[in-house]
């Protein structure tokens, strides 16, 4: 067997592999050899059917047997003769085998890349200092309030007005045919003017009453995020009910629906739950600086396969948390393919940052301590609303996802590493930033 090695890019190979004539006539023969012995066919003795009949019946199955064969066999070789360690699996596109050649076929496949060390001392980090203020606690308890807030038939008969919640079907058409991209939703909760769909539906909702049915034209703009870019769409729409919003009092009343006893210990809890945030944020803020850092001294490509991993992760976060809502992708236009399209480069850097913390941690000879490890089961285990031993227990069973935590763990500390060695300017926040 002969294997060449062809370098596409710095994460990615290309292996030309070759194997002899004599063992590909080998192995067709004995294929076939053996095709011959247990096949029923019509006009023949079993063992007596000539090679160009079972050639003609069975040629495309034996073909990708043979190909099956001569690959699983020949890349594994090739590989230990090569000593690559890849990713994911091998891109290959198999031809058919032929008799009396030589069987030659390509496999692309792609690694991590190899960083250098990378120097992380005496960056510059700008500290944001956020505060709790009192614009800040109102907003959260007025979003309190909206979650504990009822959605109530309105009692009186009357169309459906500017701010009211409603609950419509509707469904969407092009050319006067179903179009699978706006598919049939059946109860879907809005607002007018709440923006979930597009200003068409208010302006047609406005003045319209329950069980009254309609259509509304919308043309999609070019840069919609969806396969509807662009496209006019007629929407048969139907209001089933009206509704409004019970908004309960700002009192102790409420407090106690939150299991605390006063307002003042919800405030207290908000104010704690605010700083705790504001501290992530500005971990974040910081390890978001030390990125860009690093990559302006040593910019590295990726491989796809893990790009690809990375995307899927997205994906399923963004359906997990659309169906939390109760509503699906396909309910506002939107697909796995554009959502891939759209957060790509995301998923890019995002994989940039777990190799740059990855070649820290052994760069650094990162380990964690027992005392690390038990002050980092605790905070889990909090945040997750276990004990630290029904967590330890979980972990005992899943050694995968309790290797992923202590992996995170070592993140975090290599992080606070450098941020420790850096020098920090501490910075008002900007005011887009201390709003969110």
């Amino acid at each position: 067997m002969q294997v060449r090695v062809e370098d596409l890019s710095s994460v990615k190979k290309k292996l030309h592999i070759e194997i002899p004539e004599e063992e590909v006539t080998r192995e067709l023969n004995e294929a076939y050899k053996k095709l011959n012995s247990t096949s029923k066919i019509k006009g023949f003795r079993p063992g007596k059917v000539p090679r160009s009949v079972l050639e003609r019946l069975y040629k495309k199955n034996v073909d990708a047997e043979i190909s099956s064969k001569l690959i699983q066999e020949s890349f594994a070789d090739a590989i230990k003769e090569t000593d690559l360690k890849f990713l994911g699996n091998p891109l290959i596109d198999p031809p058919e085998p032929k008799a009396k050649a030589p069987y030659k076929y390509e496999a692309v496949i792609e690694f991590s890349p190899e960083l250098r060390d990378i120097d992380f001392k005496g960056l510059t980090l700008k500290k944001s200092l956020y505060k709790v203020t009192d614009e800040t606690m109102e907003a959260q308890l007025q979003e309190i309030q909206k979650t504990l807030g009822q959605l109530k038939p309105i009692e009186e008969n009357r169309p459906a007005r500017e701010g009211d919640i409603l609950l419509i079907d509707f469904e969407g058409f092009r050319d006067g045919k179903p179009f699978d991209q706006a598919p049939k939703s059946e109860n879907f909760t809005m607002k007018i003017g709440g923006g979930q769909l597009p200003k068409e539906f208010d302006e047609k909702l406005v003045g319209m009453s329950p069980e009254e049915t309609g259509e509304v034209n919308v043309h999609f703009p070019e840069d919609h995020p969806s396969e509807l870019a662009n496209l006019e769409i007629i929407f048969k729409i139907k209001l089933n009910e009206i509704r409004e919003e019970i908004i309960p009092d700002l009192d102790d009343e409420l407090a106690k629906r939150l299991g605390k006893e006063t307002l003042e210990d919800v405030r207290a809890d908000i104010a704690n739950d605010l700083k705790q945030g504001y501290e992530k944020r500005v971990e974040q803020e910081m390890a978001e600086q030390i990125f860009e850092s690093i990559l302006e001294k040593q910019d590295f490509e990726v491989p796809d396969v893990l790009v690809d991993y990375q995307l899927e992760s997205i994906i399923t976060e963004a359906e997990k948390s659309f169906s939390y809502r109760n509503i699906s992708m396909e309910d506002i236009g939107l697909t796995r393919e554009v959502l891939a399209e759209k957060y790509r480069d995301t998923a890019v850097k995002q994989v940039k940052r777990s190799l740059i913390l990855s070649k820290l941690i052994d760069q650094e000879k990162q380990t964690l301590s027992d005392e690390a490890l038990e002050k980092g089961m605790k905070g889990m285990a909090e945040a997750l609303n276990k004990t630290p031993l029904e967590l330890k227990n979980h972990y005992k069973q899943n050694k995968e996802e309790f290797d992923y935590f202590k992996h995170a763990l070592l993140e975090k500390q290599v992080i606070d590493l450098i941020i420790a060695g850096s020098d920090i300017e501490e910075v008002e926040p900007e005011q887009e930033k201390a709003e969110e």
